[in-house]
């Protein structure tokens, strides 16, 4: 595997630089789409089992299925990377609408009504005071979502663009297993490092959540 990767160094490194990309930009995509209809599912009760509805459906259609129906209303060609970042954006925001909401209406109601009662509006309580309470389960969605999407990138290497996932479409067709290994270990590293960050930054955000804080 080690002679694989030194011998094969600038395909695997474009390869993980691509993975990156196209597991972490939907993510940032779909928080800008799921705080919004979170929040809308969090204050207004009956649009949450609609939402909630609607997202498990998203999340239900396959992936394959996705990457190949994208690009004929996109308007794209089949190997843009395009139609997996919105396939996974998609994939994404489906997750992380529901953490949005069930993070919000996690708040205790009293911290609401005090804010409410310094003269926060609705968009400036949300932001400044809902969000970061709620962030604990906001984050743990996020890092469910971002493993996730790490995971299924591979699978767009089957339409010729999947980052680390063509590590394993060129072992099955040499037969080859050094590449193979190489893909699953950078994908799993990927994963751990990505999680590891995100707790981090959790922490470094929620500094009262911490042990022994006041």
């Amino acid at each position: 595997m080690i002679d694989y990767f030194t011998a094969n160094r600038e395909l695997v490194l474009a390869a993980l630089s691509q993975h990156l990309v196209l597991a972490l930009v939907p993510v940032a995509l779909a928080l800008v789409v799921a705080i919004p209809l979170g929040a809308l599912a969090a204050r207004r009760g009956w649009v949450y089992p609609t939402l909630m509805g609607l997202a498990g459906v998203l999340y239900s259609v396959p992936s394959l299925a996705l990457f190949v129906v994208l690009p004929s209303v996109l308007h794209t060609k089949m190997l843009d990377p395009r139609n997996v970042v919105v396939a996974l954006t998609i994939y994404t925001a489906a997750l992380l609408v529901r953490s949005v909401a069930d993070g919000l209406r996690s708040v205790d109601p009293a911290v609401v009504q005090a804010a409410s009662a310094m003269g926060y509006r609705s968009v400036h309580r949300l932001v400044a005071v809902e969000l970061p309470v709620a962030l604990p389960v906001l984050v743990a969605g996020v890092r469910s979502a971002t493993v996730a999407n790490i995971s299924m990138v591979s699978v767009g290497a089957l339409i010729g663009v999947g980052g680390l996932g063509t590590l394993f479409t060129r072992g099955l067709q040499l037969r080859y297993l050094d590449p193979i290994l190489l893909g699953i270990t950078l994908s799993v590293l990927l994963a751990l490092l990505a999680d590891i960050l995100l707790v981090l930054v959790q922490r470094r955000l929620t500094p009262w959540a911490r042990p022994g804080a006041a």
